[in-house]
């Protein structure tokens, strides 16, 4: 059964601002697994990363219900690429299945967040 479903769509250009103003914006968004994969990563390959997992969180904050802020952070919910590139949510408070999904084109990132439990 779905629990809740969450979209966001992101200009590539407003984490890239974020990251001059917020040097440790990165840190603050990104897991330390995350920030492995983030770190392996160069140009617009790590612009779209960090834009992508900052979008998908913020999908997966509005599936969860409650959105980024005092009940869950960027810290909470962690999505590392498997062995073909896929993204796969890895840790999170949910505890049921999450379907997530991120697609960039030009300086858009768009992502969705399906979560699913056996019963709501």
């Amino acid at each position: 059964m779905i629990f809740g479903t969450g979209i966001d769509l992101t200009e590539i250009s407003r984490i890239d601002q974020m990251q001059v103003k917020h040097p440790h914006f990165a840190d603050k968004v990104l897991t330390s697994k995350e920030l492995l994969q983030y770190d392996q990563l160069k140009g617009q390959s790590k612009r779209e990363f960090l834009a992508g997992r900052f979008s998908l969180k913020e999908s997966f904050s509005k599936a969860y219900g409650t959105g980024i802020g005092e009940q869950l952070s960027f810290q909470d919910i962690e999505i590392l690429n498997n062995e073909v590139g896929r993204p796969i949510l890895t840790h999170t408070v949910f505890d049921g299945e999450a379907h997530v999904s991120v697609s960039h084109i030009h300086d858009l990132v768009v992502t969705q967040v399906i979560l699913e439990k056996e019963s709501v």
